[in-house]
């Protein structure tokens, strides 16, 4: 009976590790997630998300304004006036490192079809536009020099061409709408997953992209098959690839980062909000710098505080940050997002070994506090004034050896009491925007259970 029950924990054990990667989905239950991709993911926690394309000739959303904000043949012939002459690479690159990003994705081909490459399986690219030439190469290049991983956005939708049989808009369009699918159509599909998986190719073999951020699979037209297929012949193509969870049913909302070995993906994605606390399941949030993802002109932007609290809750929940810019027509991005980014990164600057390496917790986030880990070190952000004294749980066994301000150096006095440890506030905060403690304890923070506050 003590082997059986040893045997049972040891498969559990088993269990619960390959259950933080969900791979393959339930038609390849032995394809898991490269563990050391995934690491070396978590462990960047900023990134640069680019949306950009044509249609930021005229200052509307990108993609879904076709059909709707400007008819489909004006938005579909956009690309003829494209000239982005002050289109530089290095430019960006140098401003997501200004930011603190280290990693880049930009959507090089979104629900409109457009690509933002010299592709050989469509005309519909960045060679066909009066710039002549793609963008990607520069790019990746730019991003490889600089130590920031590339990765590519690619939209399983594509409402330009004929061969994907959903139409954008319709009256009878509605998400996640379920439909039989004919022979006829299947053929469609066959003829277009083609082309996606050539065009991928592409990406992978010419652009070196580290990561493929799908979207777009939520219509009727893209199947769990389909997806868990794409996963494997992908992951078949280049190991470490990271693949998203759009590549698959699984997503359930914009917000869920919720995990289901079911379906096929490497991390989760929540859109526009913060998602909820996970050190078991990779996930990250991407959220706009404004309101819109390509770019609006005199859009409101979010504001320091906004920002670098955005950032301090979601890597407090162990989730990395995908922050989204939207460059204008003539290839630059704005001086106003341009501004707002250089603030986070003077922020992220003096923060930095609370960020990059940490894993979120062991406090849960609040409005008010945040925290990450790392090694015997506590990161504890302070969001708002916390008063004269700030009591935290923290479990019998563990004690502080020193108590600071990571921003000046500046201790803290602080006293254990059983399972209460109290912080004396009585100085100033080192920062007006947000605040970090450091707790220096005698034991791995990595050992005390995730705490609510």
């Amino acid at each position: 009976m003590k082997y059986v029950a040893c045997l049972i924990v040891c498969i559990l054990t088993l269990t619960q590790g390959r259950a933080q990667f969900s791979g393959g989905g339930e038609a390849n239950p032995d394809l898991t997630t490269h563990p050391e991709a995934l690491k070396k993911f978590r462990e960047l926690r900023f990134g640069m998300f680019i949306h950009w394309g044509p249609v930021s000739l005229s200052g509307e959303e990108i993609s879904w304004s076709r059909g709707k904000q400007i008819p489909k043949e004006e938005y579909d012939n956009l690309y003829k006036e494209f000239n982005p002459e002050h289109f530089n690479a290095e430019a960006w690159v140098a401003l997501a490192k200004a930011a603190g990003m280290k990693y880049l994705v930009i959507t090089s081909r979104h629900h409109d079809g457009f690509s933002l490459w010299d592709s050989k399986f469509t005309e519909y690219d960045m060679a066909s536009t009066p710039y002549g030439r793609g963008v990607l190469k520069e790019l990746s290049e730019a991003c490889h020099k600089e130590g920031i991983a590339f990765g590519t956005y690619y939209s399983i939708c594509d409402w330009y061409r004929p061969d994907y049989p959903v139409e954008y808009p319709a009256t009878d369009y509605s998400f996640n709408e379920e439909r039989s699918m004919d022979q006829a159509t299947q053929q469609q599909m066959d003829h277009y997953i083609t082309f996606m998986k050539n065009q991928l190719e592409e990406l992978i073999k010419e652009y070196h992209t580290s990561m493929i951020w799908f979207d777009g699979e939520w219509e009727w037209a893209w199947t769990h098959e389909m997806g868990m297929d794409m996963y494997a012949w992908l992951r078949d193509m280049k190991d470490d690839l990271l693949i998203n969870n759009r590549v698959d049913k699984g997503r359930k909302g914009m917000v869920d980062n919720i995990r289901n070995p079911v379906f096929a993906g490497d991390y989760a994605t929540p859109e526009q909000n913060i998602g909820t606390f996970d050190r078991d399941f990779a996930w990250e949030t991407c959220m706009t710098i404004g309101s819109q993802w390509a770019w609006k002109p005199n859009e409101k932007l979010k504001s320091k505080k906004e920002c670098i609290h955005t950032l301090i809750q979601t890597i407090g929940g162990d989730g990395n940050l995908l922050f989204n810019v939207g460059p204008m027509p003539d290839g630059q991005i704005e001086n106003r997002q341009v501004e707002r980014l250089k603030e986070m990164g003077d922020w992220v600057s003096i923060n930095r070994e609370a960020i990059y390496g940490t894993r979120g917790g062991p406090y849960l986030p609040t409005k008010k506090i945040a925290s990450t880990h790392k090694n015997n070190l506590i990161y504890l952000y302070l969001l708002e004034e916390p008063g004269k004294s700030l009591s935290l749980p923290l479990e019998e066994g563990f004690n502080v050896k020193k108590a600071y301000f990571l921003q000046n150096g500046q201790s803290l006095d602080f006293e254990k009491v059983g399972d209460r440890l109290t912080l004396m506030m009585t100085q100033s905060m080192p920062d007006e925007t947000a605040s970090t403690v450091v707790l220096e304890l005698d034991r791995m923070a990595s050992e005390i259970e995730p705490t609510e506050l």
